[in-house]
C-alpha cells in the first residue's frame, strides 16, 4: 500500500524540491494537480523491512505547511516533510517507539504507551514543550489522537482538555473552531463556535459543552470528520451526512459562489456578437433568480449526501474547504475548494458536486483510506486484485 498526495505543495510536503525541480508538467509552482506518490527519506531506509513484511502501512497527518507520516512496522517513528524539514524529509528521533502522531502548524503530538508529548516543530529544543503521563491501556482499548485517557489534546496551549467519562468517547475530530465527538454508542456530539452551522444543531450559536446532534439521533455513526468550518460523518449503513459552511461547495450542495464563478468562466471563454451576448446574459440572470432559493451557503443541520447510487461510503475526511470520501468499491470522490489541485482532477477548479478521481481507476488502484490536509489531500491505495479466469 502506498500514499498519494495532491494539492498545496509550496513547502515540499508532497514532493521534495528535487522532484519538483525536474519540471513535472503536473506541478505548477506550489501545486500538484494530480496524485503523486508520497515518499519520504524513511522509504529507502525501510526497504528491507518492506520486503520482509506486507504491512508497510503508515498513518499520516497533515497541517498547512508540513506532513507527518508514522511508520507502523519495524521501529515505529515519525518523518516530517515540508517546511523546516530536510530536502527529502526529516526523521523525528524523539518519536521512536510512538504509537500515534498528530501534527499541527506548530506542535507535533506524539502518543506513547504510557505518555503523551507535544514537541515544538518550529523551535526544536532538547525537551518537549509539554508532556503528560498516561495509564497503560489495554491492547483492545487504544485511543487515537487527539484523544487521550480522560480528555483530548488541543493544537495549542493549554494542550490538555478534560472530557466527561460518561461520554465513553470513541473518536474525536477538531475543526478550526469546533469539535465533533463520536461516542461508543454511535452518537455524535459537537461543541465550539457555531457561526457557520458546523455544530449541526439547526442554529448558529456556540456551545460550551458537548451537545448531541439531535438530527442524527437513532442513526448509528461509525466515523466523524471536521474541516475548517464544516463537518461530516459516515453511518454504519454507509450513508454520508454533511453540515456547516458551503461557501466553496465543500458540502457537495449547490453553492451560489461556485455557480457564479463557473458562469463567468463560461462567458469569458465564449465569443459571441454583442447583441447575442446581451440576450444570453439576461436569460442567465433570469434563470439564476428563479433558482436562487436552491443555493446553500450554510447547512445548519446534517444533510444526507448521495455520492453514488451503486455503493456506500466507507471513509470521509475534510480539509479547510474541501471534502474527500472513499466508497466501499475503492473509489475516491472529492469536492469543494480546488484552487491548489486538492481535488485531484488535473485542474485547479472547484466543484460543488462530488466527482470521482479517475487517476486511481486508470492506474488499477483501489483506495482504502483518505486524509485531507487544509489545502491538500492524501489517499492510501493498493493494487486492484484482478480475478483469475
Amino acid at each position: 500500500m502506498y500514499w498519494f498526495g495532491f494539492g498545496f505543495n509550496a513547502f515540499g510536503q508532497i514532493l521534495d524540491s528535487g522532484k519538483r525541480a525536474q519540471g513535472d508538467d503536473d506541478v505548477k509552482s506550489s501545486t500538484c494537480l494530480t496524485p503523486k506518490r508520497f515518499d519520504h527519506v524513511g522509504e529507502r531506509e525501510e526497504k528491507a523491512d518492506r520486503q520482509r513484511s506486507l504491512i508497510g502501512t503508515k498513518r499520516l497527518s497533515a497541517c498547512w505547511s508540513r506532513t507527518a507520516s508514522l511508520c507502523l512496522h519495524g521501529e515505529r517513528r515519525v518523518y516530517l516533510q515540508g517546511f523546516g524539514a530536510d530536502v527529502n524529509g526529516s526523521c523525528m528521533n524523539e518519536s521512536l517507539g510512538c504509537k500515534d502522531a498528530l501534527l499541527g502548524e506548530r506542535y507535533l503530538t506524539l502518543g506513547f504507551k504510557n505518555k503523551v508529548e507535544c514537541w515544538d516543530v518550529q523551535r526544536r529544543g532538547p525537551a518537549p514543550a509539554w508532556s503528560m503521563e498516561t495509564p497503560p491501556e489495554d491492547e483492545g482499548a487504544s485511543l487515537r489522537l487527539p484523544l487521550v485517557p480522560g480528555g483530548y489534546i488541543a493544537s495549542k496551549p493549554p494542550f490538555y482538555r478534560p472530557l466527561s467519562p460518561q461520554l465513553k468517547v470513541e473518536s474525536l475530530a477538531l475543526g478550526a473552531e469546533h469539535a465533533v465527538l463520536l461516542s461508543g454508542s454511535g452518537t455524535v456530539y459537537t461543541w465550539g463556535i457555531g457561526s457557520h452551522g458546523q455544530l449541526g444543531h439547526s442554529g448558529l450559536t456556540p456551545e460550551k459543552e458537548p451537545r448531541p446532534v439531535e438530527a442524527l439521533w437513532g442513526v448509528r455513526i461509525n466515523s466523524v470528520s471536521t474541516g475548517g468550518w464544516h463537518s461530516a460523518c459516515v453511518s454504519a449503513g454507509g450513508d454520508l451526512y454533511v453540515w456547516g459552511w458551503n461557501e466553496s461547495g465543500q458540502l457537495g450542495l449547490p453553492s451560489q459562489a461556485m455557480r457564479t464563478s463557473q458562469g463567468q468562466e463560461s462567458v469569458k471563454g465564449t465569443a459571441v456578437p454583442c447583441q447575442e451576448a446581451s440576450t444570453a446574459t439576461a436569460a442567465e440572470e433570469q434563470k439564476a433568480g428563479e433558482s436562487q432559493d436552491v443555493f446553500i451557503s450554510i447547512q445548519a443541520f446534517p444533510a444526507l449526501l448521495d455520492i453514488t447510487e451503486s455503493c456506500d461510503v466507507g471513509k470521509v475526511s475534510c480539509g479547510s474547504r474541501h471534502t474527500a470520501a472513499v466508497t466501499t468499491t475503492g473509489d475516491l470522490y472529492t469536492w469543494g475548494w480546488g484552487d491548489y489541485g486538492q481535488l485531484g482532477h488535473g485542474t485547479a477548479r472547484s466543484s460543488d458536486e462530488p466527482l470521482c478521481v479517475d487517476f486511481f481507476r486508470q492506474e488499477g488502484l483501489r483506495v482504502v483510506d483518505v486524509v485531507c490536509g487544509p489545502w491538500n489531500t492524501f489517499a492510501m491505495a493498493t493494487k486492484e486484485e484482478v480475478a483469475q479466469s
